[in-house]
């Protein structure tokens, strides 16, 4: 499958893998900031060094802008790649229904090839950059979340052992729910892509039996 799809990042692969390495530095900075807070407290607040709080709070200002930065680029990166994601699935999926035979013609309605060329493409997108942004983020902001927290206070940090627990069985639940409505919705959207289909062709005939 993945030999198949990535045919269709060509001209758009750089950006596929530069949405990752700015989504990590966004992350890390992301994380470090929090970790300076406590050194300010820890070490500015207590001894009373101004200068410490001033130029760890600098620091701390100029990180989250670059993290800002990151963030920015990411979205623009993981866009540009998922536009052209789906510019090639589509293209890949036009090419093929041009080569169906009549057996296939007749076993696959108009308004299903409809969805699969715009609904089913958009969702793959969606995945897609989904995939290269939020799937990245997600375990590196967890991981580097969970080993800060414990080198800062590892009794406050015994929280994440309980929620990360939860939060996985609450997914899989709302997982396990939304899936059998996804494929019920996917079934109307065939269904109103065929009504559509059928009242255009219905003005189509009945302009022309006006003009006769």
């Amino acid at each position: 499958m993945i030999k198949k799809l990535l045919p269709c990042l060509d001209g758009y692969k750089k950006y596929a893998l530069l949405t990752p390495l700015t989504v990590m530095a966004e992350v890390f900075l992301e994380i470090f900031i929090p970790f300076l807070m406590a050194k300010i407290i820890d070490v500015g607040v207590i001894n009373r060094d101004l200068a410490y709080v001033m130029k760890t709070g600098a620091l701390m200002v100029l990180m989250a802008l670059f993290s800002l930065l990151f963030g920015a680029l990411s979205g623009k990166f993981a866009a540009i790649a998922g536009m052209g994601f789906a510019k090639g699935i589509r293209k890949k999926i036009f090419n093929k229904i041009q080569e169906f035979s009549f057996t296939n013609i007749d076993k696959f309605s108009t308004s299903s090839l409809v969805t699969r060329l715009t609904t089913d493409v958009t969702y793959t997108q969606m995945a897609f950059m989904l995939l290269i942004r939020v799937l990245v983020r997600a375990p590196i902001m967890l991981i580097s979340a969970t080993i800060m927290a414990f080198s800062i206070n590892s009794r406050l940090a015994g929280v994440f052992l309980i929620a990360i627990p939860l939060l996985g069985i609450a997914l899989a639940v709302i997982a396990a729910t939304a899936f059998p409505r996804f494929r019920v919705m996917m079934k109307r959207y065939d269904a109103m892509n065929g009504i559509v289909q059928e009242n255009l062709i219905a003005i189509r005939s009945t302009i022309i039996l006006q003009c006769r």
